[in-house]
């Protein structure tokens, strides 16, 4: 199911999550759930998601804070679910940046629908903000990321090149140092820059991009195996 579009259900409602998840997974969609805006903040973070069912009534921060905080710094696609059907309600979800908006109860075939055409419609915003400038370079333990070569530079001057899979791999890690970040999440996060230069194999990138970072490859210090999580990129990181 890698390179399906990924749906994130934000929900404090379980019995909605799980059937939600299931119709869409039927359907073919990747599928994440969130009971609060601080477990979907945390998605966010650390995956790359498609499309957000965000409900309007939730736990502490409520649907129309989260929307325009979104909003203000993403341009993630965002349907609205929620109880409330007034058109008043309906105009404050979409002012707030919802790019659809849908009354409950609802049908699992009109829920489709409109994801699909949501998406369609907002395909082509997306990868704009996708291909939007990244810093110069990372510095973490001794070394640089040169973005715009696209290679390794060393503190003793050595440049050490990276294939597309390996760089893409390698960003991923550097903007989320000191986060568990499991297989599917890295592949997601890499999807987004160039599918086809990743390998399918995560565990090959990581190993080879030990071999051109650690002292020891054996004994990884930066990125590191969690056991039954994925991998973790252990350096700080500055930006420049």
């Amino acid at each position: 199911m890698q390179g399906a579009p990924h749906i994130l259900i934000v929900d404090d409602h379980r019995e909605i999550r799980d059937l939600v998840s299931r119709a869409l997974t039927k359907e073919g969609f990747r599928v994440s759930t969130a009971a609060d805006g601080r477990a979907m903040q945390k998605m966010l973070a650390d995956g790359r998601i498609d499309l957000i069912l965000l409900d309007l009534m939730l736990p502490g921060e409520d649907g129309l804070s989260l929307c325009r905080k979104l909003r203000a710094e993403s341009n993630v696609p965002i349907i609205m679910l929620t109880a409330k059907g007034e058109e008043v309600d309906r105009v404050i979800g979409l002012e707030m940046g919802a790019d659809d908006y849908l009354s409950k109860p609802f049908g699992s075939r009109e829920l489709i629908a409109r994801i699909k055409a949501v998406l369609r419609r907002t395909k082509e915003t997306v990868s704009k903000a996708d291909s939007e400038p990244r810093p110069k370079s990372y510095h973490f333990d001794r070394w640089g990321l040169d973005t715009g070569l696209r290679a390794l530079l060393r503190d003793d001057g050595v440049t050490v090149p990276l294939s597309t899979g390996e760089f893409d791999l390698l960003i991923a890690l550097v903007e989320r140092p000191q986060r568990v970040l499991n297989r599917d999440q890295l592949l997601d996060l890499a999807r987004g820059r160039s599918a086809a230069g990743l390998d399918r194999s995560i565990d090959t990138q990581v190993s080879r991009l030990r071999k051109k970072l650690e002292l020891d490859p054996s004994d990884p210090k930066i990125i590191k195996t969690i056991w039954g999580g994925g991998y973790m990129f252990t350096p700080d990181v500055s930006r420049k």
